[in-house]
């Protein structure tokens, strides 16, 4: 029981080699945990091995050398906290001449080694307006100053959310402009749990795929369909998911979605490695053959020397021959190298390509910057009935030409669809504090669109429908009699 309960606390603690995200304010940027390796944050070079071993969420104080020093706790209540307030800002003139320290004093307190907090005191002591502003705009301006003097990170564990925020605060082209909040609808909508079997098609640097394996807990399988050579997963990286999360990621190139439904595509090993492979073992065969011919007729001489000793020669190889064999040897080596990556390259390939064949996936996700329609009428057949699926889009015409379509196809086999619903994502923070609860003035314009809906299988509902047509007979028409009166 207690070697369970350090496991499980051992899960909490910042190690060397993890995936962290740093955060000052409303910045995030996510780096690995190496020792004597300097990150560039915020403009600052640092050095995170103090991190190591403490809490995840701690928050640390940059001192001189970018090195970290954990925030010790504020036990007693800071000067900055209590101060004399004014009961109004009405005879406050904002012309610049009410502080008294000048930038070249600030730097020089920064010289001397004074902390944020002893700079941001310096501030208040030498500013003749600060007494007469209000409480609220005194909290205010000690915010301000904080966030600009004060130099405190807080090291936070990776999550689906953290990153999403980092990722559409720092570089939302990245991800399509795809919002935390529309990133969490699509995983209600897309059902996403434990044990399923989802497909994902996305060019969000992996961040949706790193979100669909953090919330099927690495239970299940996930397959990831990528368009060009090969899949990127920068995104997930940064995650740092165990290694038994990676086994249940499988990837599939979408080039050869209509081969495999079609029946044509080709898993077996590729013919141009075998060939290359047989081009280059011939000349070792020649060479032997050669050696032996020349062995048999001992030589040039011929017969001329019949009864007399053969006299045995040591050749050395030249330089040329040497360095013509050190060139075939990493030429054979750099082959067997080919062929490993192609073969398991082809192992991977025939893999996904045993759990597409069954056409009973639980889930299809799709957010890219190409058109959606013809992903999406592609992937659908791998869908089992009566399962979700769910298209992002940053702009809703494509989405209303993938719901068009959807319509027309409703009657035809692997492509009926129902509760089609296309929405957008509205989202605004608000600032809840004492007397002063309102909405955030600045907020996102738009979260994109989501257009959700569940396969059905017509095959079943057209069988069952007409068999309930010959089951129940005709009515009888009733003969109306006329009555006279």
């Amino acid at each position: 029981m207690a070697e369970s309960i350090e496991e499980d606390d051992s899960a909490y603690i910042i190690k060397d080699g993890d995936y962290v995200v740093l955060k000052r304010g409303d910045i995030y940027k996510a780096v690995q945990i190496q020792i004597k390796k300097k990150v560039m944050f915020e403009k600052q070079w640092l050095f995170l091995e103090k991190a190591v071993g403490q809490l995840y969420s701690t928050s640390f104080e940059v001192v001189s050398g970018g090195h970290l020093e954990p925030q010790k706790a504020k036990t007693t209540e800071s000067s900055t906290d209590a101060q004399e307030a004014g009961s109004d800002n009405r005879n406050i003139v904002d012309d610049g001449k009410s502080q008294k320290l000048t930038r070249d004093d600030i730097e020089t307190l920064k010289e001397q080694g004074l902390k944020g907090q002893e700079i941001i005191q310096q501030l208040i002591d030498n500013s003749s307006t600060f007494r007469d502003k209000t409480e609220f705009s005194q909290q205010k301006y000690i915010k301000k100053k904080k966030k600009k003097y004060e130099s405190t990170i807080t090291v936070l564990r990776p999550s689906c959310r953290i990153l999403a925020m980092m990722y559409h605060g720092r570089e939302p082209g990245k991800i399509c402009h795809l919002r935390y909040d529309t990133l969490a609808q699509m995983l209600t909508l897309g059902n996403i749990h434990a044990g399923g079997k989802v497909l994902v098609f996305e060019t969000c640097a992996g961040l949706v795929l790193g979100a669909v394996m953090e919330r099927m807990g690495g239970y299940g399988k996930v397959v990831q369909m990528y368009p060009g050579d090969g899949p990127v997963q920068a995104g997930l990286e940064s995650f740092g998911f165990p290694p038994h999360f990676h086994d249940t990621l499988h990837t599939f190139p979408i080039g050869h979605v209509n081969a495999l439904l079609a029946g044509t595509l080709d898993t077996g090993p590729p013919k141009e490695l075998a060939a290359e492979s047989s081009d280059a073992s011939v000349p070792s065969k020649e060479g032997e053959e050669a050696g032996r011919t020349n062995a048999d007729t001992g030589g040039d001489g011929g017969g001329e020397g019949e009864g007399k000793p053969e006299e045995v020669k040591m050749e050395t190889p030249t330089p040329a021959e040497v360095e013509q064999n050190e060139r075939e040897k990493l030429k054979a080596i750099r082959l067997q190298e080919k062929q490993d990556r192609m073969e398991a390259k082809r192992k991977k390939l025939a893999v996904a390509a045993a759990l597409l064949e069954g056409k009973n996936a639980d889930g299809l996700i799709i957010a890219s910057r190409f058109h959606p329609s013809p992903v999406l009428l592609g992937l659908i057949k791998f869908l089992a009935p009566s399962r979700p699926f769910v298209v992002y889009s940053q702009y809703k015409e494509p989405l209303i030409e993938c719901y068009t379509k959807l319509k027309e196809n409703s009657n035809k086999e692997h492509c009926a669809v129902i509760n089609l619903q296309l929405t957008d994502s509205w989202l605004r923070h608000y600032q809840v504090l004492p007397n002063r609860t309102h909405p955030v003035l600045q907020m996102s314009g738009g979260g994109g669109y989501l257009l959700s809906g569940t396969t059905v299988d017509m095959q079943y509902a057209k069988a069952a429908s007409s068999q309930q047509a010959v089951e129940q007979p005709p009515a009888k028409k009733l003969k109306l009699t006329s009555s006279e009166g």
